[in-house]
């Protein structure tokens, strides 16, 4: 039986309108990465790199603002601000520091996140070489929009690797050549929450 023009065309809106709901109910708003390498810098110097959070301005990829407002101990307070078109997050980060083995990087208010955290770890590297450690690196996040989680996804790998790569190149900056080359000693994970 054939039904009117305007009945088909009502019936395909929905049929559509159910599937974009669909899609991005699917997509998960939680997202984590983990990797492990092996640098030819000290644990010192990595920790060093990471740890000084007022100049990720002039080295961290889409970081357009890093200002210290509390500083103690083994805690930092800090307002960053990240930037990748179309996404623009300005948040206040808790950073907790272990000198030389940890910084920890909390957001605890952004507009973008319903939370963000990182984790570097440093631990000795070969036997053999003082200037090396094992750099084990986690990132997880929820975005609040499903739209920003989305667009994030497309890029989420190259995001955090350039951002990985960042602290090493600066490494090398303020100490010269790496003692060997870096090693990816596991296969990074990033993966829905």
């Amino acid at each position: 039986m054939l039904l009117p023009h305007r009945f088909h065309r009502l019936t395909l809106t929905y049929d559509f309108s159910k599937q974009i709901r669909f899609l991005f109910s699917a997509v998960n708003k939680k997202k984590e990465y983990h990797g492990r390498k092996l640098v030819g810098y000290s644990m010192d110097q990595m920790y060093s790199v990471v740890a000084d959070v007022k100049n990720y301005k002039h080295f961290v990829p889409f970081c357009k603002k890093s200002h210290i407002l509390v500083t103690k101990d083994a805690y930092m307070k800090a307002e960053l601000e990240i930037g990748f078109p179309p996404i623009v997050e300005s948040y206040t980060s808790h950073v907790t520091l272990m000198e030389p083995y940890l910084v920890n990087a909390r957001c605890v208010d952004g507009t973008l996140f319903e939370f963000l955290e990182t984790n570097w770890k440093f631990s000795p590297g070969l036997k053999s070489n003082a200037q090396s450690c094992i750099i084990d690196f986690s990132i997880r996040f929820e975005f609040k929009s499903l739209f920003h989680s989305h667009v994030a996804l497309m890029f989420f790998e190259k995001l955090v690797n350039q951002m990985e790569w960042a602290f090493i190149t600066e490494a090398k900056r303020r100490y010269g050549t790496e003692s060997l080359p870096s090693h990816q000693l596991t296969t990074p994970k990033s993966r829905p929450s």
